[in-house]
């Protein structure tokens, strides 16, 4: 098994902030589908998971995946049906911990990463050494302005930020996503 064997995405839509600070359950966007998937695949990632609590949001996904996995889609572009199967919808965070746990290999490390430092950052290198035990880990990722501090404080460990060039730190995340899966598991890392 590759490094990547063991590691899961979880993408939350919920608990997040939105511009205000206020604690939101963010949309879904078809693009964030399609693109994180896509980099999740590439990279030999397990499982994608799309974390709401809003049902309407959970059946939107269902479409989607249905449409490229089962549907036209899937004769059309059975390379994106390959990628979108990757997807697993969820109401809530624990949810998707249990669903990695029942697979047998025990409960997820849990990583989160912020676009902003933490005091308790480790590096991409480190996070590339835990993936080699084997033991299964998931990278958690926020929409909207981010995971909560909550969230955040309550994952085990929490990935360095990626950081530009410049003083404007917004990546969307389905970029963020890439560059971290590309940090952790390119074949040109060091």
């Amino acid at each position: 098994m590759t490094i990547s064997g063991n590691l899961y995405l979880a993408l939350l839509h919920h608990p997040v902030y939105d511009k205000n600070r206020e604690v939101i359950a963010s949309a879904i966007t078809n693009l964030d589908l399609h693109d994180i998937s896509r980099a999740a695949k590439t990279y030999g990632v397990r499982a994608l998971y799309i974390v709401t609590p809003m049902s309407d949001q959970r059946e939107f996904v269902g479409r989607i995946v249905s449409h490229w996995t089962e549907g036209v889609g899937a004769s059309y572009n059975p390379d994106r049906g390959d990628a979108l199967g990757l997807i697993r919808v969820v109401a809530s965070l624990k949810a998707a911990m249990d669903d990695i746990a029942n697979q047998g290999e025990g409960m997820p490390v849990t990583v989160v990463t912020d676009a902003k430092p933490h005091p308790q950052n480790i590096s991409y290198d480190h996070l590339s050494r835990m993936l080699g035990t084997g033991q299964p880990h998931v990278l958690l990722f926020g929409t909207a302005w981010g995971l909560t501090r909550e969230c955040i404080e309550e994952a085990d460990y929490v990935l360095s930020p990626i950081m530009g060039t410049s003083e404007y730190n917004h990546l969307s995340v389905r970029s963020a996503a890439a560059i971290v899966l590309d940090r952790l598991l390119g074949r040109d890392r060091k």
